[in-house]
């Protein structure tokens, strides 16, 4: 059996459920029971253009057709064109460097940031303040960026030059003569989809512009529309020195991007990725970033969010004996359940009504699903959610 095979040869690191999927389309899922499933997870906001879209598994076929892979010792056409897509989306002016995950990219930030306070000033900056509950990817270096304390055992001793602020407002207080960088996301993803105050971060950008310390955000779950516009940046109306992209940029197809406005921030010898920005990749996100430009562009996109949204809020105020409130915006939304045992049994329940639904934080109920999910499929799983938590 699959289960056993799984056990057997692949580490436990994820407590794995095993629906066992063959195929999809859009935002739902089909398993190898034929059962249809409602996807309001897109692998966690990777898929953001839906399973087996036909204009980005075209680009991939075309591409693998030609040429797959060669090396950064070459120019890469669609790397060139998938950067031109991003910095033009993001309206800032900046450079980008391709890697892998979101992980790399949050990697390749730090060590911009490093190399800016060396190279900056009359003294070596090194330090960089992130938020507690913050998430920033699972290498050695981004893990300690994290400021989830649980997720620091066993792998030490880290980096060092990293601290914690417990809310936004602290951080101000906690800037001294060797701190370089602040990373934020604005919204925390796994931190349970909370989002930063507007006012706050815009006060935040003002003061680190002053102080000539980097303010860097990690977009790799927020950014490519998730949150309404290209970035969440641009929701926020803030220019940072330092974005971090990646889950939903491929529609599926691994890729990560850190960009700055930092000109030549880091030059030949100083950073690499043998795999960051292939022709693969760029080819798959090019045909994402032009999906979903056309359907911002023509309101689509606005429209599917209002409509999420509707049904969210509905669904919400029909279980009060169940959520607290209703977090986020766009199409990275939460509802905070009551406690860690009652979100436990309604993602059970909801995988038995066959729509997939994530966890964030403790107590969070998190949905992020395909940007371009239909009314049908949102109306659909709507519907089963409803019965998986009327069941409870």
């Amino acid at each position: 059996m699959l289960q056993d095979l799984e056990k057997q040869y692949i580490l436990p690191t994820y407590g794995r459920n095993y629906t066992n999927f063959k195929s999809g389309k859009n935002a739902t899922l089909i398993d190898s029971d034929v059962q249809t499933f409602i996807d309001f997870t897109s692998g966690i906001g990777v898929v953001s253009v839906g399973h087996a879209n036909e204009k980005v598994a075209q680009a991939i076929c075309e591409q693998v057709n030609n040429i797959t892979h060669i090396s950064n010792l070459y120019v890469i056409e669609p790397q060139v064109k998938c950067a031109e897509s991003i910095v033009k989306q993001s309206t800032f002016k900046m450079q980008c460097f391709f890697a892998n995950s979101g992980a790399e990219a949050n990697e390749g930030a730090i060590k911009i940031a490093r190399k800016y306070g060396e190279i900056n000033g009359e003294i070596k900056r090194y330090k960089v303040i992130t938020l507690d509950q913050s998430f920033h990817g699972r290498t050695i270096t981004a893990l300690k960026a994290t400021g989830q304390e649980a997720m620091h055992n066993y792998f030490g001793p880290f980096p060092d030059g990293f601290s914690y602020a417990n809310t936004i407002d602290d951080i101000e207080g906690m800037l001294d003569e060797h701190t370089v960088a602040v990373m934020i996301e604005l919204v925390q993803g796994e931190g349970g989809v909370q989002p930063l105050d507007k006012q706050k971060v815009q006060a935040l950008a003002k003061l680190l512009k002053s102080k000539d310390v980097l303010l860097m955000v990690d977009e790799v779950q927020t950014g490519v529309y998730r949150t309404g516009e290209f970035l969440a940046s641009n929701v926020y109306e803030i220019e940072p020195d330092v974005i971090t992209l990646a889950k939903g940029l491929g529609g599926g197809v691994p890729i990560g991007v850190v960009m700055t406005s930092i000109e030549n921030a880091l030059v030949a010898g100083e950073h690499g990725a043998t795999f960051g920005g292939n022709y693969l990749s760029t080819a798959a996100s090019n045909a994402v970033l032009n999906i979903l430009q056309e359907s911002k562009n023509s309101g689509d996109l606005d429209r599917t969010f209002i409509k999420f949204e509707t049904k969210l809020e509905v669904l919400f105020k029909k279980f009060p004996n169940l959520f607290t409130s209703s977090v986020g915006f766009g199409m990275m939304r939460g509802l905070r359940v009551k406690d860690a045992d009652t979100l436990a049994n309604i993602i059970k329940s909801a995988h038995e009504q066959k729509v997939l639904v994530l966890k964030a934080g403790r107590n969070t109920l998190r949905f992020l699903p395909p940007l371009t999910i239909s009314d049908e499929e949102i109306n659909e799983g709507f519907k089963r959610l409803d019965a998986a938590l009327s069941s409870l």
